[in-house]
């Protein structure tokens, strides 16, 4: 018998490191030739002006290194675009990072702001990336679970999630992979305990135009008290539909931006010169593209949870984002794993197991998340082959 072991040479702190699973479902997903639902790309075109912004910026050699914590027209575009949005005001030069997309923006930033064995406070279920993040960093997890239906989280609970060990709060909102959109009653919460244990809110909001139903995305930072211990991650990975392009950024008060950009350089020295040309075209458009972002999330929100529901799920219907959960119990098997496994193989749709969301993956054994940021005839194939679901 041959015994496994780990590698020699592997780093103690990835020692518990899997592959991803909402990558490992598309890679599935190619290997059957399945629909995929899954892994959160749209497959369908960005903005053609914004396509065009970055075929011009190509030719006209805009192709060398950028400053490292981001070229100026872009983090001047940001600043305009929060002003824009959310009436905040913010200094290009001191308070806006660009990273490598969103993932690297968020891990820089716990690399630079916590310590080993600092303690980082996350609603669960929670975006998978977070816990690798804060094993590379050293952090200690606490989780706060968010209760069904609607994914709401008890005050009380939070609190004593909090003590002087605290560091950072996480907060993705609108948020993946719920849908839940953290009202500003839940964030005023959230912002007095920050403030209460001297510690960071540290915010995921990537989906920020992407709500339904007259939600409202409200940013922590523009809360009283908040500025200062608020850093703020986002793309334009979700909003413009380039998630290939890794474009992101990081805002936050020049003591912090100045700790972040130190380990963004040495990550990842910039962000695509060209794509961040590009990105200030797609921070100018019109209010009309995000107004129809919307409105065409929604619309496939509905048809991706009438289908769900007529085969025999039950729906968990989100109010942002680009995902719904749902309940598998009705079908009958074992886990979320054995069914995944199911619907990859022999249905030929891909999701994710709603274990890869929680600490502990018996926690989300009867759940499954869907992706519904695809094209009417995409979704409309996987309608077709989930009716076997119902023989």
């Amino acid at each position: 018998m041959t015994t496994v072991t780990a590698p020699r040479f592997q780093s103690a702190r990835i020692s518990r490191f899997k592959e991803s699973v909402i990558r490992e479902m598309t890679r599935l997903a190619l290997h059957h030739g399945a629909v995929n639902l899954a892994q959160g790309f749209p497959d369908f075109a960005a903005p053609p002006e914004v396509k065009k912004a970055a075929q011009d910026a190509i030719a006209a050699d805009i192709n060398q290194y950028p400053i490292t914590w981001g070229a100026k027209p872009f983090r001047h575009a940001l600043r305009d675009y929060y002003e824009r949005f959310y009436g905040i005001t913010l200094d290009p030069e001191r308070e806006i990072t660009v990273c490598c997309g969103s993932t690297e923006g968020m891990v820089a930033s716990l690399l630079a702001l916590l310590n080993p064995g600092d303690e980082i406070v996350l609603f669960e279920p929670f975006y998978e990336n977070y816990w690798p993040d804060s094993q590379l960093s050293g952090a200690v997890c606490r989780y706060v679970r968010t209760h069904l239906p609607d994914w709401t989280f008890d005050p009380q609970e939070l609190r004593a999630a909090f003590n002087r060990r605290t560091r950072a709060m996480i907060l993705n909102t609108p948020n993946n992979p719920t849908g839940r959109v953290f009202s500003e009653n839940d964030l005023r919460i959230i912002a007095e305990l920050c403030q209460e244990f001297d510690c960071l809110l540290i915010t995921d909001e990537i989906y920020e135009h992407i709500l339904f139903d007259g939600a409202r995305h409200l940013p922590p930072i523009t809360l009283p008290g908040m500025r200062e211990r608020c850093v703020l991650v986002n793309s334009l990975s979700k909003t413009f539909s380039v998630t290939g392009w890794r474009v992101g950024w990081v805002v936050a008060p020049p003591e912090l931006a100045d700790s972040i950009r130190k380990v963004h350089d040495f990550l990842t020295v910039g962000a695509a010169a060209p794509l961040q040309q590009a990105g200030v075209t797609a921070l100018q458009l019109p209010d009309s593209y995000y107004a129809h972002l919307a409105s065409s999330y929604e619309s496939k929100r509905n048809q991706m949870v009438s289908i769900l529901e007529n085969v025999g799920f039950r729906c968990y219907l989100p109010k942002g984002a680009y995902y719904v959960m749902c309940d598998i119990s009705a079908f009958g098997f074992p886990n979320d794993l054995a069914f995944a496994k199911y619907l990859v193989e022999e249905i030929g749709v891909a999701a994710v197991p709603g274990s890869s969301f929680f600490q502990d993956g018996a926690d989300g054994a009867q759940l499954i998340r869907f992706c519904f940021a695809k094209r009417p005839e995409t979704l409309e194939a996987a309608a077709e082959r989930l009716q076997k679901l119902k023989m």
